[in-house]
């Protein structure tokens, strides 16, 4: 398969860095600033069946994110890539995520003296607006050879920005199938696993939505019932273009995330614009009404054989009236059903509603070193209690 030519004047300015396997090939280690250099093709191949893929990296890098810089790790050679990751830089602070308690206060108390304290700059593997962190390989690699790779590739992205002023270093939501990859590169450079938040999916493998009820709990099945009752006073939508609703969208997403513990990045209106332009078919935006009034919106990636819900949000006062939530899990699912999908994967947090409702959570991890190796043995020291809870 031919791929794109690798335009190394656009590469960022410091050197790549030149590496070798146990085959003897020389390989190049680098970092660009867009993804557009590593190009679709050449990105899809490293990622095939994935479904946050290039256009939907594309799409968040043109929206942009305030307070972060978007990278690409890769390996080539010559012009062919063979290993690419996602990347960010940005400033962090465990209050980001740290739940409403004595350790947050203490912490608040801190950096009224010391604005510094505990916030570092980060640069991170992966991407705070995917599901998962995971770095992919061509199919020409050989699974012997991957961690080598991985290790060469982590150790020039450290070095790199530790330059640039980075001493904390992380990779963000090791999927589980990818953490026996990621011990063996990162653990003997000093990295440390951390849980992060699981992956919640449900098999949508029911002949109708009458077996799928059946599988749930007497209780659960009533509720259900009960909550369901409200769906015909709803006028609901799918859509693939938001103009006309962009201002409801905006007001509904920062409602919804002021109202979340768990705060990290803050969208704009155009990564929603920009992913359903992107992906095409590959995605959709449902819609809630009472009358003429957007009472909640869901932005959903999709493939052959996975549905996934990237945002719901709603209005506090008429989730609660409309039981909107549960309606939205019903018409998803009942999407999966008509379309033969065979997974519905309801990402992360919320995870008491999901597990109710027949939800199984998948482990994901995160891993850090900090460059400094006492303020390393201490953030190793604190991390459980840094750590994003699961409830």
């Amino acid at each position: 398969m031919t791929q794109p030519a690798y335009n190394l004047h656009t590469a960022e300015t410091a050197p790549a860095m030149v590496i070798m396997v146990p085959t003897g090939a020389v390989l190049i280690a680098d970092i660009v600033s867009t993804i557009r250099i590593v190009g679709r093709e050449a990105w899809n191949a490293c990622h095939p069946g994935e479904l946050e893929n290039y256009d939907y990296l594309l799409a968040v890098e043109e929206a942009g994110v305030a307070g972060f810089t978007w990278c690409y790790a890769l390996v080539r050679q010559g012009k062919r890539v063979l290993a690419c990751c996602p990347a960010f830089l940005t400033d962090f602070s465990p209050l980001t995520t740290l739940d409403d308690g004595w350790l947050k206060t203490f912490v608040q108390a801190i950096q009224r003296w010391f604005p510094r304290f505990l916030s570092f700059k980060f640069a991170c593997l992966g991407s705070p607006v995917t599901e998962a962190g995971v770095i992919g390989f061509h199919p020409c690699i050989q699974e012997a050879h991957k961690p080598e790779i991985l290790r060469q590739l982590l150790s020039y992205f450290e070095s790199k920005k530790k330059r640039q002023g980075f001493h904390l270093i992380g990779i963000k939501d090791i999927p589980q199938e990818q953490k026996p990859l990621w011990e063996a590169a990162a653990l003997p450079m000093g990295y440390c696993f951390l849980h992060s938040l699981p992956s919640a999916e449900l098999a949508a493998d029911f002949a109708n939505m009458q077996e799928y009820m059946a599988s749930l709990s007497a209780d659960t099945r009533k509720d259900m019932r009960r909550k369901l009752k409200k769906m015909p006073e709803l006028r609901i939508e799918q859509r693939n273009q938001l103009d006309d609703v962009l201002p409801e969208i905006e007001k509904l997403y920062i409602s919804t995330k002021n109202r979340s513990e768990f705060q990290f990045e803050e969208l704009k209106r155009a990564y929603f614009t920009n992913v359903l332009r992107h992906m095409g078919e590959r995605a959709h935006c449902m819609l809630y009404f009472s009358g003429e009034k957007l009472l909640a919106f869901n932005l959903v990636l999709k493939d052959a054989r996975r549905l996934l819900d990237k945002f719901f949000c709603m209005d506090a006062k008429a989730g609660r009236q409309f039981n909107l939530y549960f309606i939205s899990w019903f018409t998803n699912l009942q999407y999966c059903l008509d379309h033969r999908i065979a997974c519905y994967q309801s990402g992360q947090a919320g995870y008491d509603n999901k597990l109710r409702l027949g939800s199984t959570l998948t482990p994901n991890w995160l891993m850090f070193r900090h460059t400094n190796p006492v303020m390393n043995a201490l953030l190793r020291f604190v991390a459980p209690l840094l750590a994003v809870n699961e409830e």
